[in-house]
């Protein structure tokens, strides 16, 4: 048994996980699952007189999915866990604590937040998820990387559907100098920790093959690329909204134009 768990809350020595494979797939498809039944029964979970218990109890998987990383870190000293090298600068990581606290107070300012940290963010780590290369299903780290990195996902669906939250062009500004602070936090806690520290991805390359491979090296260049990204990706994300704002809009307007006026109803 001790050398099943050494096994399981350990780390590979070789590649175990390929990107784009089952094992890549079927947690996003879960997750995808888990958000149509959400969509699909969330009149009944509103009116649900649990439903804040459904709230607290996703909440409290996002927290112990996070806090379960630092843990396998401490109980297992032959991951030679560095503090230097596991800092709380992550999107991903920040994300998931908003979100388990927007769950609980039904908060719109986290919502605002993690909405567009999420969508902006976490997707690219569930493009490519590097971190787990040699961590594959039969790794606790495969896990609780996918727990962490979609549950995220659930969170703000669960708010968008059962509790009808939505962003505006304020809330991607205020996302926005959230991640510009943190991504602040980020350049410092690199230059301070020196070679080796890579926070938000913003030094330098990863080892593993990344969608963030197509970034430049220089650190100028490099922080201009992925502003501009960031950038587009709010936009992206916000996109969605602003055609529905558009639709009901033009729809409003059709609506009061076909009205007929008290003249014609006299006539």
């Amino acid at each position: 048994m001790r050398e099943f768990f050494k096994y399981f809350f350990g780390k590979g020595e070789t590649i175990e996980f390929e990107n784009f494979g089952f094992s890549h797939f079927a947690p996003i498809i879960v997750a995808a699952l888990v958000i149509f039944l959400i969509f699909k029964f969330r009149d009944k979970i509103r009116a649900f007189k649990h439903e804040k218990t459904v709230r607290l109890a996703l909440a409290l998987v996002m927290i112990i999915t996070e806090m379960s990383y630092f843990w396998r870190l401490v109980g297992s000293p032959e991951l030679n866990p560095n503090p230097v090298d596991h800092l709380p600068i992550t999107v991903c990581g920040w994300a998931v604590i908003f979100g388990s606290y927007m769950l609980v107070t039904k908060s719109q300012s986290l919502f605002d937040i993690v909405y567009f940290w999420v969508f902006s963010g976490t997707i690219f780590a569930l493009i490519t998820p590097t971190v787990i290369s040699n961590t594959g299903p039969t790794r606790f780290r495969y896990y609780q990387f996918w727990l962490e990195h979609t549950t995220g996902y659930i969170a703000i669906f669960y708010m968008i559907f059962v509790h009808k939250m939505r962003p505006t062009l304020k809330s991607a500004a205020k996302a926005y100098v959230a991640l510009a602070i943190l991504a602040v936090i980020a350049y410092v806690a690199n230059r301070i920790l020196g070679p080796g520290a890579n926070y938000l991805f913003m030094a330098e390359p990863e080892e593993t093959p990344s969608i963030l491979d197509i970034l430049p090296p220089n650190f100028t260049i490099r922080a201009i690329v992925m502003a501009s990204v960031v950038t587009v990706m709010f936009f992206l994300s916000y996109l969605p909204w602003l055609i529905i704002d558009r639709k009901a809009k033009k729809s409003l307007q059709q609506g009061s134009d076909t009205t007929p006026t008290e003249e014609e109803n006299n006539g």
